[in-house]
């Protein structure tokens, strides 16, 4: 009996220790420790209110750690949202003509995950938003920065869209005008503008892994905004995979951005994919 119970500690001591290693390992090949890691996006002991603007319900999804930071600290979320997603794929779950309805609901569902304050959903076309005028788009925005009055904003980049879609360039691209038009001015509540970016060894992962990224992502130019700082995610990681859940309809795209997410145990996961990456947006962009 001594030997069994001295063998099986041996084998749980071996099994603890290379999981140990793997994390590590997995961890060094997909985050870059020289970039300054934060607790949270904002640090303010005082409520502030953060607002997205996004393309699409699933957007949200690449910074949802830090949103459940942000909510649970006591500031507010409010999530904006131009198009419901009716050109994305149905993942054998809904008829197309019903899929703007349901990734809709799916959203609601994340929005009450995170905890936001207010959710806003608009009906511009998914997929078409450069037919649009583009005067329509920052119409809205300056709407919705008068209606909420946010201290932050979050977008994506307007040079790459993350992965390469046309929507998310459109998006940030109004967000941005407005920005430098309006920043400075007396009744311009924005104190900061963030956009979602990557590390390098991220995007790097991504063109090997991720069919997204390697149909849409530039092969040439200066590629993302290279990251300012990091938000250190992995206590919200359990939560980030019920948002994921919610949207269900969008599974594969999803795990396309998280590989693998739903095959290793979430205690690993969320210490690999502990942060999410922020570009500051500067006035001389």
């Amino acid at each position: 009996m001594k030997h069994i119970g001295l063998i099986l500690a041996v084998s749980i001591l071996v099994i603890m220790v290379l999981t140990a290693f793997f994390m590590l390992f997995a961890r060094f090949m997909i985050q870059d420790s020289s970039i300054p890691v934060r607790s949270g996006l904002i640090d303010s002991s005082s409520s502030k209110t953060i607002m997205t603007f996004f393309a699409h319900p699933d957007d949200e999804i690449a910074i949802g750690g830090t949103l459940l930071d942000a909510s649970k600290a006591g500031h507010k979320v409010v999530l904006v949202c131009l198009t419901k997603g009716e050109a994305g794929p149905t993942g054998g779950m809904v008829e197309r003509n019903q899929l703007a309805q349901v990734r809709a609901e799916e959203l609601r569902r994340v929005a009450g995950i995170i905890g936001a304050e207010a959710l806003e959903i608009f009906d511009f076309p998914d997929s078409k938003l450069d037919q649009v005028e583009f005067r329509e788009i920052k119409e809205l925005a300056i709407h919705m920065i008068e209606k909420y009055q946010p201290d932050y904003l979050i977008t994506y980049d307007s040079r790459i869209g993350l992965y390469g879609h046309k929507d998310h360039r459109v998006v940030s691209k109004a967000m941005e005008e407005i920005y430098l038009e309006r920043k400075g001015s007396h009744a311009f509540p924005v104190k900061q503008y963030f956009q979602v970016t990557l590390c390098k060894k991220q995007i790097e992962i991504a063109m090997k892994l991720s069919s997204g990224f390697q149909r849409n992502y530039p092969k040439e130019g200066p590629g993302l905004p290279v990251p300012d700082f990091a938000v250190r995610t992995t206590q919200y990681f359990p939560d980030l995979l019920n948002m994921i859940s919610a949207h269900a309809t969008q599974h594969e795209v999803l795990g396309d951005f998280f590989p693998y997410y739903d095959k290793i145990p979430v205690w690993i996961y969320g210490r690999i994919f502990d942060r999410e990456y922020f570009y500051q947006f500067k006035e001389n962009e």
